[in-house]
């Protein structure tokens, strides 16, 4: 471990930086849009049950990206505890970048499509997928400055605040990608969304 510790951080932010470069070009080739194909891009979009969800720089999704930077950082202390924290920042990155090809796949799309109430989704926009890889760095940094407990609060008040406001949140969209529930699909479906 001592030897990475010698790499300079610049290193690092240029491996992190080509990982999202190859993330978005995989993408690509996958045949993602690179951007809304209602031809803009918007900084936040929020209406959740739109063909333009998940396709601008950030929408309410966005915020369970932050989620995932705040477990990939518990995650990279836990197993690599004395590696730099750049080098546990470029492997979160990596790990964002898989999901977020993982995710663009038909199956997945697919699975969410079955699964959920998200009939209209088709997949992200390259732009939203890399947003969302920018959001998890975000997370990943704010749990490597704030106390524990701060991390801990915050967490706790997206998942809430997103189950409220959107019927969503990280811990539903990966029970429902899992294991779909019909009581979970039917509530998520509900009053209609604020």
């Amino acid at each position: 471990m001592s030897a990475l510790v010698r790499v300079p951080l610049r290193n690092y932010l240029l491996a992190g930086l080509a990982l999202i470069v190859a993330q978005a070009l995989v993408l690509l080739a996958m045949g993602r849009v690179p951007m809304c194909i209602c031809g803009t891009i918007k900084l936040w979009h929020g209406v959740v049950n739109s063909s333009e969800n998940s396709q601008h720089i950030l929408d309410w999704y966005s915020f369970s990206h932050v989620l995932h930077g705040f477990i990939f950082y518990f995650a990279a202390w836990l197993v690599l505890p004395r590696a730099p924290l750049a080098l546990r920042l470029v492997l979160a990155i990596a790990v964002e970048g898989a999901w977020e090809i993982l995710e663009n796949t038909d199956f997945i799309i697919n699975r969410y499509r079955a699964g959920t109430i998200s009939l209209d989704y088709y997949g992200d926009s390259i732009v939203n997928s890399v947003s969302d890889n920018v959001a998890m760095i975000a997370g990943f940094g704010l749990a490597s400055l704030l106390p524990v407990w701060l991390v801990i609060a915050a967490a706790a008040v997206i998942e809430v605040g997103l189950a409220w406001w959107i019927r969503d949140n990280l811990t539903l969209n990966v029970i429902m990608l899992v294991h779909p529930f019909d009581a979970i699909r039917h509530w998520q479906a509900g009053a209609g969304l604020h």
